[in-house]
């Protein structure tokens, strides 16, 4: 882990929500910056952002969803099934897939980033 996040992530604190910030920088770590380590890694969003943004489009003019969890569901939801587009992969066989394990999984093939 890189020094400043040594530092940020062992500062004792007693104010809840920067031991919260704390916590999560130290379980998102490795994650947080991989780009770092990878030229083919984007170092922002955007990509992810455009390419969701019709689906915003269509919540925002069809009056959005009722409920926090209908509009939460329809994010996760466009995200997945731009993710499987970007990758050439078929809807169905993935949601198949996932909707018949007996357990919560990452589709496999999902679990292997862009890049």
């Amino acid at each position: 882990m890189p020094q400043i996040l040594d530092v940020l992530t062992t500062t004792r604190s007693t104010v809840p929500d920067v031991r919260r910030v704390a916590a999560h920088l130290t379980t998102e770590a490795t994650a947080l910056l991989t780009l770092l380590g990878n030229p083919a890694i984007d170092a922002t969003n955007w990509r992810a952002e455009h390419a969701i943004r019709p689906a915003v489009v269509t919540r925002k003019v069809c009056g959005g969803n009722r409920t926090r969890r209908g509009a939460d569901t329809l994010q996760v939801l466009a995200s997945v099934l731009r993710t499987l587009d970007q990758r050439g992969l078929d809807p169905t066989d993935v949601f198949t897939l996932l909707l018949q394990a007996r357990r919560a999984i990452v589709a496999p093939a999902l679990q292997t980033p862009l890049g």
